[in-house]
């Protein structure tokens, strides 16, 4: 048998560098890390990446940004490109460890435009940060955006703070949800893809 495949890989657009040009590398106030979290979301959907999502991870202390993420699905044609893997995983690449909480490294976090679904739900777990900030939390990103984010547990904060990881939760929850209200729009002309699990209903 001959693999037609032997790996793949996950590239931001190229917009990203473009949009990060005037962004400074430290970002002190989260809440500014945020924002930038939803600058890059809003465009990445505009830009027919993926869907409306965007991450950061920075070093906690400082500010200093290591890396940004955003959903590259429709980009890459890879289900799990999601703004959380990929912001970690490029984020792992720049540092050269799989632990962003290694006893070498300083404390890093994941800034996030909506509590992860279960796929990145496991991959923050694993991934060695030690906060999660996210813009917020509920249902109302799967009822404004109209994806499914999965079967997440009710506990989900609290078993990412049994692990060491805090969550902070909301930071501009509002400024969110007008990204996702934005993406809606579109998603009620017919004018973007949007991507779910099949269902047998």
């Amino acid at each position: 048998m001959k693999l037609s495949a032997t790996g793949y890989g996950i590239t931001l657009p190229d917009w990203v560098s473009d949009a990060l040009s005037d962004v400074p590398e430290v970002i002190p106030d989260r809440a500014d890390r945020m924002r930038l979290v939803h600058a890059l979301a809003d465009r990445n959907w505009r830009e027919g990446n993926g869907g409306p999502f965007a991450a950061l991870v920075a070093e906690t202390a400082t500010g200093r940004i290591v890396s940004v993420g955003v959903n590259v699905v429709l980009a890459s044609g890879i289900s799990s490109a999601h703004a959380e893997v990929t912001a970690l995983g490029t984020a792992q690449q720049a540092l050269g460890t799989w632990d962003l909480g290694g006893a070498d490294q300083p404390e890093h976090e994941l800034v996030v435009n909506w509590r992860p679904c279960v796929q990145c739900y496991g991959a923050t777990l694993w991934s060695g940060v030690r906060t999660l900030a996210v813009a917020g939390s509920g249902p109302e990103l799967e009822e404004i955006t109209t994806f499914d984010e999965g079967p997440m547990r009710d506990d989900w904060a609290a078993q990412f703070e049994e692990r060491g990881i805090r969550v902070i939760d909301p930071l501009l929850r509002e400024e969110a949800l007008e990204v996702f209200r934005s993406y809606r729009d579109a998603v009620d002309a017919d004018a973007v893809v949007v991507y779910n699990a099949r269902s047998d209903a």
